[in-house]
């Protein structure tokens, strides 16, 4: 900031997230009409093919609104709302849990028993052949949704409260409205395309350590059109208030800060690596004790 204060400028509300989002919540609740009278099987195929891809997109929509860059810092609460309306069509309450443990995964990068994004000693231990740490990854969106409850279990919150009541109402209209198939296609899209998916490879690729000394990556491919700019993560870990759309421009002012380091160049092989290579595995996160996990 000392050499580019310009990039000072890219700090604030991104005006076309709301929306963007708005869009895609709304095509998933007409793909929710369009697919109630389809074959178990066609669900299925277009919840990984279609809806799923839009379902994590929405997630990591998610995650932007979680710093704020929807509505702007002064409204905070706007953010919290908007995040709970972006989760509609991924079935299952998560914006107001998925706040509450984000912010420590910036302020705890690393942090043991804090950044919940860390696997369990178990899950080190247990998913360390090819075939397991495949396994692992079809199971990811279980071990994310519970490892925070196992290893920083955190008080439940008002918002999450309604963020649950809202997501379970809707699901309850969809199901009045069209059946059960609709309510299937949204969550089975959800589980499917967090786990085993060619965009669920930014979960590997952010803070695996594929070079010793290099807990952080970006990756700059093509998938980041649907992911919010995601993959620029060495960017967002930097400056985290400012709206993926902006982080592209990071890069570009701040050029010799980032083009020198390790990155990746596709998803799809972050996850062959992390399956074949059996230097690889969910241990290979760097893991430090925080003064805060020292205190309590």
């Amino acid at each position: 900031l000392a050499k580019y204060p310009e990039i000072k400028t890219l700090m604030g509300p991104d005006p076309h997230l709301k929306w963007i989002v708005s869009g895609m919540v709304f095509m998933q609740l007409l793909a929710c009409y369009l697919v109630k009278d389809l074959s178990w099987k066609w669900i299925f195929f277009w919840a990984y093919a279609f809806g799923g891809c839009i379902n994590h997109s929405l997630t990591l929509a998610i995650h932007d609104i979680s710093h704020n860059v929807a509505f702007g810092n002064k409204q905070a609460k706007w953010n919290r709302w908007f995040a709970v309306f972006a989760n509609l069509p991924i079935g299952i309450p998560y914006s107001a849990s998925f706040k509450k443990y984000h912010i420590d995964h910036h302020r705890y990068l690393g942090g043991d028993s804090l950044d919940v994004d860390i696997p369990t000693d178990f899950e080190g231990w247990f998913f360390c052949t090819p075939l397991r740490k495949l396994l692992w990854l079809f199971l990811q969106p279980l071990f994310y949704s519970l490892r925070p409850l196992y290893v920083n279990p955190k008080a439940i919150t008002r918002m999450e409260i309604l963020n649950a009541l809202i997501q379970f109402s809707v699901d309850l209209i969809i199901f009045y409205l069209w059946g059960l198939k609709p309510v299937i296609y949204l969550i089975a899209g959800t589980i499917l395309c967090l786990g085993f998916h060619p965009i669920s490879g930014h979960f590997i690729a952010e803070h695996y350590m594929f070079l010793k000394g290099y807990e952080t990556y970006s990756y700059y491919g093509p998938l980041n059109w649907l992911t919010f700019n995601v993959g620029y993560h060495m960017e967002h870990h930097d400056f985290p208030s400012i709206p993926g759309c902006r982080l592209p421009m990071v890069k570009k002012i701040a050029a010799e800060y980032y083009d020198n380091l390790p990155h990746h160049q596709s998803w799809i092989r972050v996850l062959w690596d992390f399956v074949f290579d059996d230097t690889l595995g969910p241990y290979s996160r760097v893991k430090r004790l925080c003064n805060l996990a020292k205190e309590s």
